[in-house]
């Protein structure tokens, strides 16, 4: 019997509820402590989940004994700070994305989880996601050629108040960052870093960007991705090369298998279902890193991140988004 992880959750809205259903699918670990602003959000999170321990701040959290790694799942505003808590009181961490502000906020996480000896990894599922995993090792070998271009897509449609996370400024809110981290993340992980970035976007009357497009160039390749909570096409990925495509449809950031389409030759449909709600993987790759006694995960690693998050600071300059706060470390 291995001893099990123990989990600390930053957060009581959905997605950590989600997350938490996921944990119990695992059979080495348990979730330990729930920790929010709000003694009694904590309190009837932890009864919902039957989390032993509530507390009502990250201080608290950070304190514990009895947590081994925090998940942070706050908004992306309060990312940045309770991170570098968490590390400098010896948790591991890992957080929601957007990863933090900007990409030199990203870096100085990095570098305090090294400084302190804590692995830290983005949420990123998409990268841990079974079906998305198969289709790289396709593309690595060659299945579908070059990669000449990427077309992706995460939009939907919602009467939303002002003080909506999406549509809030003072919570980093906007498509970008909360939607738009998703096809960029799958253009960066077949095509990495570009040369080039063109943005444009219709902004919130809230100061944020509720639709954003963006054309990212490559030496030999072009990635065209968009993003909105205004409606918008179907939300599909299409990687496409020389010899061939592979298309991601309906749900194309939490898939569970892809179709293969050779030129002159009829699609095949491959399966590589998710477990749980999908974030079971990501919860594997930080188990098998700590129990490897790894920092950095190798399917979510730091560069990635800070690469991803330095083309939305790219695009946020050219659409002229800044967050209230915002601060940029040296």
């Amino acid at each position: 019997m291995v001893e099990p992880i123990r989990w600390g959750i930053l957060a009581t809205g959905g997605i950590a509820s989600t997350f938490v259903e996921d944990l119990a699918l695992l059979d080495d670990c348990r979730v330990t402590a729930v920790a929010s602003r709000s003694a009694e959000r904590a309190a009837a999170f932890a009864k919902k989940h039957d989390i032993p321990q509530a507390w009502e701040s990250v201080q608290a959290l950070a304190a514990d004994d009895e947590v081994d790694i925090v998940y942070v799942a706050t908004p992306h505003s309060h990312h940045y700070l309770p991170t570098l808590q968490l590390l400098e009181a010896g948790k591991h961490v890992l957080c929601e994305k957007a990863f933090a502000y900007n990409a030199s906020q990203a870096r100085t996480m990095f570098d305090v989880a090294r400084e302190h000896q804590r692995f830290l990894m983005e949420a990123m599922w998409t990268r841990c996601n079974p079906a998305i995993r198969e289709m790289r090792r396709a593309i690595k070998e060659g299945m579908i050629g070059e990669v000449v271009s990427v077309h992706g897509n995460f939009s939907f449609a919602a009467e939303m108040p002002p003080s909506h996370r999406l549509r809030n400024i003072e919570l980093a809110g906007g498509a970008l960052l909360d939607l738009g981290v998703y096809p960029i993340t799958l253009a960066h992980l077949v095509l990495g870093k570009p040369d080039s970035i063109q943005a444009h976007s219709v902004m919130d009357s809230t100061g944020v960007d509720a639709q954003t497009a963006l054309t990212l160039r490559y030496p030999n390749a072009i990635a065209q991705l968009s993003c909105s909570y205004r409606g918008g096409p179907a939300n599909e990925v299409t990687i496409s090369g020389t010899e061939g495509r592979i298309e991601l449809r309906e749900y194309a950031y939490r898939p569970s298998g892809y179709t293969l389409v050779r030129y002159d030759e009829a699609p095949r449909e491959f399966e590589a279902p998710y477990v749980g709600h999908g974030y079971v993987h990501e919860a594997l790759e930080v188990h098998r890193a700590l129990r490897q006694g790894r920092l950095e995960s190798t399917l979510v690693p730091p560069q990635s991140t800070i690469e991803v998050m330095e083309i939305m600071d790219e695009a946020r300059a050219q659409i002229g988004l800044r967050y209230p706060g915002e601060t940029h470390p040296k």
